[in-house]
Formats: structure tokens, sequence, C-alpha cells
């Protein structure tokens, strides 16, 4: 509802009160406008590359004098998302004509443990509950429209930049909505591949929220599916989601983990310790463990998966320890897949997919190759994997035994 709490000056709403409140308490404050005023932010000077990002990032207005999109050919279909590491039900080849997949999210701002054994945790910034948010998978040349949410009772602003859309910092200056508002964009999928998203509402809140684990992946298939670079067809009976996120989690002078009230309190804290750019933390779908154990991958010998990778902040490279990258796309679905990988490379601020047929039983560790992040940092993962052994491929030929000198 309207209020003129100011008559004469300006029309204020509840939208205005909150950016009003936010960049006079807070001018100085690198990414200010992306804190809302319940909570006061922590002053930190930004530098000008900070405010040159707050200001290419801020909030513009769709030109009214443009054409409305031809929607004619276009039907509507929902697409119901779900929570990593799994994806949405979706056609591998396109039927009919092209389509407008609606889909919904909720910015849900919600504590997260990074790991239990330290007891690190982190006010996640997520995009539907999940770090990474969910995979969203459409076919070129259809629409994405989405309907962007942010609950009453979140402490932030929050926006998002799809980087497989064009326009408007990828939609990121059309989906400014305060806590309470809505908003929806639809963009057409003019490029085939595996692409990153992620919220960017302005200067240092950009990395802010990105580390936080606001990012996520969309895949956009070719129409007639993915091929090999002889045209031949190629299907994977199913897709293993994975985000890497690089966490900086602010520590006190006995090096413990620090804790915090609310979403945003971490604020200054979190920009000194991204400031080193050492991650205490770079793991796979948000936490130490969230893809081993009982939590591991599942497959079968014989069937195929498709590794959907996305790592929106730092470099990657993954490697399946025990298999290979049988097609690996390190960018678009146009490009002719490299073949039989053994490690390969998702850019930081990249997605990219890689199929392997699965041919032994076991556990399979899928990691990050700098192995400092694999085994310390907790970039790992597992896939168990059922069926029959074969000695052509491997044979243990004498098991471990003492040895005479």
């Amino acid at each position: 509802m309207t209020k003129f709490i100011n008559p004469g000056l300006m029309q204020t709403s509840r939208r205005n009160v909150l950016r009003g409140s936010m960049l006079a308490g807070a001018a100085a404050l690198s990414g200010a406008g992306a804190m809302a005023a319940r909570r006061t932010p922590q002053p930190v000077k930004a530098d000008a590359i900070s405010r040159s990002l707050h200001k290419a990032a801020a909030e513009q207005t769709a030109d009214s004098t443009a054409k409305p999109a031809d929607l004619s050919g276009y039907t509507r279909v929902k697409q119901e998302l779900v929570a990593p590491p799994f994806a949405p039900e979706h056609e591998q080849v396109a039927t009919g004509g092209p389509k407008i997949i609606e889909i919904t999210m909720e910015t849900t701002e919600k504590l997260m443990v990074v790991d239990e054994d330290t007891g690190a945790s982190v006010w996640a910034l997520t995009f539907g509950g999940s770090v990474p948010g969910p995979l969203i998978i459409c076919h070129e040349g259809d629409m994405v429209e989405l309907t962007l949410r942010n609950p009453e009772d979140s402490m932030m602003e929050h926006n998002i930049d799809f980087h497989a859309s064009t326009g408007a910092l990828g939609g990121g200056g059309l989906t400014h909505v305060y806590p309470g508002e809505e908003c929806v964009l639809r963009w057409k999928a003019t490029k085939p591949g595996c692409f990153t998203y992620h919220c960017a509402p302005g200067g240092a809140m950009i990395p802010y929220h990105v580390t936080h684990g606001m990012n996520g992946a969309i895949m956009v298939l070719p129409r007639d599916g993915l091929k090999d670079a002889d045209g031949n067809p190629l299907r994977y009976d199913s897709i293993a989601y994975i985000g890497e996120q690089d966490y900086y989690l602010p520590m006190d002078e006995n090096g413990d983990y620090k804790t915090y009230e609310a979403a945003g309190d971490d604020y200054a804290d979190s920009l000194e310790a991204m400031r080193t750019l050492t991650p205490t933390h770079q793991v796979f779908n948000g936490a130490v463990g969230a893809l081993t154990g009982e939590n591991a991958l599942r497959a079968k010998v014989g069937e195929t998966v498709l590794m959907v990778h996305n790592s929106c902040n730092v470099d990657s490279r993954p490697h399946l320890i025990g298999g290979h990258g049988n097609y690996v796309w390190e960018s678009s679905f146009t490009d002719v897949p490299l073949t039989g990988m053994e490690t390969w490379f998702v850019r930081g601020g990249s997605a990219a997919a890689a199929m392997y047929t699965f041919e032994q039983p076991g556990v399979y560790a899928y990691v990050n190759h700098n192995l400092i992040i694999g085994a310390m940092l907790g970039g790992t993962a597992h896939f168990v994997v059922e069926g029959e052994w074969d000695n052509n491929l491997m044979e243990q030929v004498v098991a471990p035994r003492p040895f005479e000198t």
C-alpha cells in the first residue's frame, strides 16, 4: 500500500522507505542498497571499483517504447524445480515447438552448517533454500519465465543475473526485489550450454551474496539433444548436479568460527575475510560431506550420468577418480565435445557438463583436482556404483603382502 509520509517531496512506499533509510545510514557502504533497513549494516569504505560495480548493477527500466514480445507459437509449461543434486523432469530432445518454461524461486535466507566437525556455519543466501540453487533446464529457443519472490522476513534485497540471457545485466537490472516483493522476468534462451546464474545486488554485495551460496545453474539443451563430433545422439540416464561453493567464514582471535544472530550480521567481518582471496571452505553442494556417505550419488554399471558442475566464483578442475569424462562440454553444446578427459576445466563464473558411462562397481571420488581443495577444504563427492566387477578392465593379481629382501 502506498502512503504519503513526506507530502510534497515524493510518493513513498515500503520499498522507498527501505531504500531511503539504507542509503541515509550507510551512504559510504559498498553495496549499501542491498541491506534491508531493519538491521543497521556496519560501514565499510567502498573502493572505486566497488562503487562502479554498484552503479552498473543498479535497477533499470525496460524500454516502454519496445514492441511486446511475439509469443505466438509458444506453449506454456510449468517446471517443478527440485533440490540439488537432482534435476527437474525434462525432455532430452524437444518435442513440439518452443515453450515458455514457468518457474518460481524464493530467495530464502537460512542458517546452514558448513562443517559439522568444526561447527562452522553460515547464514546462507539461497535461491530456493539450497546451495547451489536448483538446476533449471530448457531448450534452445524456449522462453524462461521466472517469478522471483523475496519473503517478508528476509533481511536483504536480492536479484538474479542469468549468464545465459541477453540484456539488463542478465536480468539483474530488472529483478531487484526487497523483502515482501516479487517480480516476473521472461527471457529467451538463445545459446545452448550450461550457464551460471547468481544474485548481484551491487558493489561488494555481489561477491558477498555469491560467497554465501546465492548461485546456481541453468542447462539449455539443443532442441535435438546432445551429440558427438559425428552428429550421433548422446543420451544420459540421470543428471548429477554439483555446485562448487567457496566460503570465507570469519574467525575470532582463537581461530574459532564466529556465529551471528541473523543474515547480514557478518557483513563487515566477511568482507575482511573475502579480501584474503583464501577460502576457509570450498565444498560441493553447500557443506563438507554433502555428497558423501549417506548422501553419496548413486548409479549402476552401464548407466550414463551427465555431471553438471557449476562454479560461480572460482576456477575448478573436476576429476572422477577411477573414471573419465567420456564427453565434456566446457563451453557451448554447439561445440564438439572433448573426449576421454581425465580432468576438465570449469572457469569461475561458469557451468560445464561431462558425461560418463560407469564400467566398474565401487566408490568413485569426484574431486576438485587441486587436491588441497579436494582433500582439505571439502571439494569432494562420491558416486557409489552397483554391479559386477570386470577383471578385463582391472584385476588385483596379488593382494598386499610382505616381501623378502
